[in-house]
């Protein structure tokens, strides 16, 4: 129980204290002119209120992220919270907060492009590609996902939904953001505030009254606690599943989308710190939840043993916590964060490629013609099990967010300031990711070696590209 709340305190008092120490050392200023001031197109560079893009900046990075992946890293135990916090604080909400006042700072510029001008075109080229397959995995996925929840919900097949979710995903990508995205966001967003704050509210409710067992961050817990350690080695298997809450690079692909409707930069530390912070404290909600609603992490973990997937955990907590009313609303706001993040995906994805092929958006015919290809190959991809590429989303994620920390470390040493509140997390992350491809099992992308050989390589990995990027900066003075 006081795990739970000093993690949720730290996470609220770390955006008014760190945040705004991010925000300073950054140099946003309300003297710049933002792009939408200059590029105004009505269509994507077009004026939002502060509200509306944190609502919609909020819902596009979360997903099923910080739910689903926060109830599977509640397997390894309380060290889970240690990583979202410590992850959402120097990590997670700087790496977002970076790579949306550099889109700003860069006409609202995606994200290859921001890429590619500090580590260079062959960089750019591979972020495009990338970046690309990254949005277009969690675009198809997003489809069939939110269809087969709505399908269950309603007790009808779930074809229909899947046609519905697909037009709308389609008019998203393709209308001015004003006419859906910025109209229906607020809605959804309170069917997501919700669920987070009537689970949460249970927590606390059954922590003091003695209904329910939170587990507490100990001497005895700070281990692994997953049913299968072997296979789910806790370095670097945690840093990978939980992403979303702790530190994910797919909220560097939507903050150019909200770049180009913001009209101060003294917005950015709200908007894309903020909703980062907002975003770790659904995943400690979720990981509380999972681990209280089995009485801690190996009743969580014998539930998961015995078959129950993150969505059907989601279903009971929900009904047996928040009754039916509840439950509906709050399997909707389930539903509503996987759409919220699938429209922005294949928006995102027209975007970058206009952006790569220099493509003007304003006109309607032009939006048709980069957007027709993606969806025909959504399509197609819908129709075939796409449950192993979507295996892959989780180190993509992180390999795009390593990426984009190096950006933002060599943005800050080109501007002559300190790179180490960038520079660390990336070597911390490359680390992270050469180890997992080492040490992960086959089936999920790894090379399945030893501790003994993957840790090493690992850490001479991670190392090296910090001497490389130290050698190269000061070699650039």
């Amino acid at each position: 129980m006081l795990t739970f709340i000093i993690s949720i305190g730290l996470l609220i008092v770390a955006y008014f204290t760190y945040g705004k120490f991010v925000e300073r050392f950054f140099g946003a200023s309300s003297a710049i002119e933002t792009p939408v001031k200059r590029l105004a197109d009505g269509v994507d560079y077009h004026e939002l209120k502060p509200w509306r893009i944190f609502v919609i900046q909020f819902l596009n990075i979360a997903g099923l992220g910080p739910i689903f992946g926060a109830i599977l890293g509640a397997a390894y135990g309380p060290m889970a919270y240690v990583w979202i916090v410590i992850g959402c604080i120097f990590m997670g909400a700087t790496h977002d907060y970076f790579s949306g006042m550099l889109s700003i700072r860069h006409d609202g510029t995606s994200l290859p492009d921001i890429v590619g001008k500090y580590l260079g075109n062959n960089v750019r080229k591979f972020m495009t590609f990338f970046t690309g397959f990254l949005l277009l995995a969690v675009g198809v996925s997003f489809v069939n996902g939110p269809a087969d929840l709505l399908g269950n919900l309603t007790n009808m097949s779930m074809t229909p939904w899947l046609y519905v979710i697909f037009a709308y995903y389609i008019l998203a990508t393709l209308l001015p953001i004003d006419k859906i995205i910025g109209k229906i966001y607020p809605f959804m967003g309170l069917a997501l505030i919700f669920m987070a704050v009537a689970v949460g509210g249970y927590l606390l409710y059954g922590g003091f009254s003695g209904k329910l067992y939170l587990e507490e961050l100990t001497f005895d817990t700070m281990k692994n606690m997953h049913a299968d350690p072997a296979n789910n080695i806790l370095f670097p298997m945690l840093f990978i599943v939980i992403s979303c809450g702790a530190i994910s690079g797919f909220p560097a692909t939507q903050s150019p989308m909200m770049a180009r409707c913001m009209t101060d930069e003294k917005y950015g530390r709200p908007i894309f710190y903020g909703a980062m912070i907002s975003e770790g404290i659904v995943a400690m909600i979720w990981a509380t939840a999972a681990m209280a609603y089995f009485g801690g992490a190996e009743g969580l973990n014998a539930a998961a043993t015995a078959g129950k997937t993150p969505a059907i955990i989601v279903d009971a907590i929900c009904n047996s916590w928040l009754g039916r009313f509840g439950a509906i609303i709050a399997i909707i706001g389930v539903v509503v964060c996987p759409i919220t993040s699938g429209d922005t995906a294949f928006r995102s994805m027209r975007l970058i490629i206009a952006d790569a092929l220099k493509f003007n958006q304003k006109p309607i015919k032009n939006r048709l013609i980069v957007s027709i290809p993606i969806f025909i190959i959504a399509y197609l991809l819908c129709n075939v099990d796409f449950s192993t590429i979507w295996k892959y989303v989780g180190i993509g994620n992180q390999v795009l967010a390593t990426i984009t920390l190096w950006t933002a470390a060599t943005y800050l040493a080109k501007k002559g300031k300190a790179h180490w509140m960038m520079s660390i997390p990336a070597t911390f992350l490359s680390i992270v990711c050469t180890t997992y491809f080492l040490i992960a099992p086959y089936k999920v992308g790894g090379l399945y070696l030893s501790p003994s050989i993957s840790y090493p390589i690992g850490a001479i990995v991670g190392i090296a590209l910090f001497v490389l990027f130290i050698t190269k900066i000061t070699r650039n003075k």
